[in-house]
């Protein structure tokens, strides 16, 4: 799938997405530790924005950060998603949005210890779907 730009509206994401799916990806919300259903996926597959479809993340880059949402070291490619400073809490942190739809997926950090980029892309189980392998 493109990462080409693309707008959709209000209405369409809202018949689209459940109101907590929509509260993270169009309000940048979060969901709370522990609790997403992606969390613990372990097989081969793909990760894509549940508002649009754009190719995010490889199940193979999947790792267990420990931090209570699904972890990975680097995007599809980087054209993937759109990073933005965010200081919305009072510290510096990098937003993670689609580059396809501008939905807003998670952060990312730069403490992937162990990882080949040393990046954590810490990602809300609600702004994605998975794909596995087999079922392609």
């Amino acid at each position: 799938m493109s990462s080409q730009p693309i707008e959709l509206s209000d209405a369409e994401l809202r018949e689209r997405l459940t109101p907590a799916e929509y509260a993270v990806l169009r309000e940048a919300d979060t969901e709370r530790p522990w609790t997403g259903e992606l969390l613990d996926e372990e097989r081969a597959g793909l990760y894509t924005c549940k508002a649009c479809g754009n190719e995010l993340f490889a199940a193979g880059t999947k790792f267990d950060s420990g931090c209570g949402w699904p972890s990975f070291y680097e995007s599809v490619n980087p054209e993937a998603v759109t990073l933005l400073p965010d200081l919305s809490l009072g510290i510096e942190r990098t937003e993670v949005r689609c580059a396809r739809c501008d939905s807003h997926l998670g952060h990312v950090f730069p403490d992937g210890v162990g990882t080949p980029t040393g990046d954590r892309y810490c990602m809300n189980s609600l702004a994605l779907n998975f794909t596995a392998d087999d079922e392609a």
